[in-house]
């Protein structure tokens, strides 16, 4: 499997994520959210075997998250719910996701993504 960058071009940690991830040579297949969002088969899969909660998926300072006051309609939804929400609309999913074999990053905190390094 390769490596998959899911990033937004115009977002400023997705451009800090991408710069760290060509200064430390990592290789991955980039692929823009709002052309090539991800599948909600793709979505279940990966929040998954993140082992994070749903929540940590969403992008939770976004104007589509505000605007449509998820903050109060998550709690009653279900996984499924969520995940075809999720789908539905790039600008939802948190951002960067970097895929891969051995871990699955949601958003860019450097000190995780080190991981990728061993």
């Amino acid at each position: 499997m390769k490596n998959i960058f899911i990033e937004y071009p115009r977002c400023s940690t997705c451009k800090k994520a991408k710069d760290w991830l060509n200064k430390n040579e990592i290789e991955y297949e980039d692929r823009d959210i709002t052309k090539d969002m991800p599948t909600t088969e793709e979505l279940i899969k990966w929040i998954k075997e993140s082992k994070l909660d749903i929540k940590k998926w969403f992008n939770t300072s976004g104007l589509k998250y505000k605007e449509l006051n998820l903050k109060e309609k998550l709690e009653k939804m279900s996984f499924e719910e969520k995940v075809k929400l999720l789908a539905s609309d790039g600008m939802l999913i948190k951002r960067p996701l970097f895929i891969s074999e051995k871990v699955i990053l949601v958003g860019f905190k450097e000190e995780k993504w080190e991981e990728l390094k061993k």
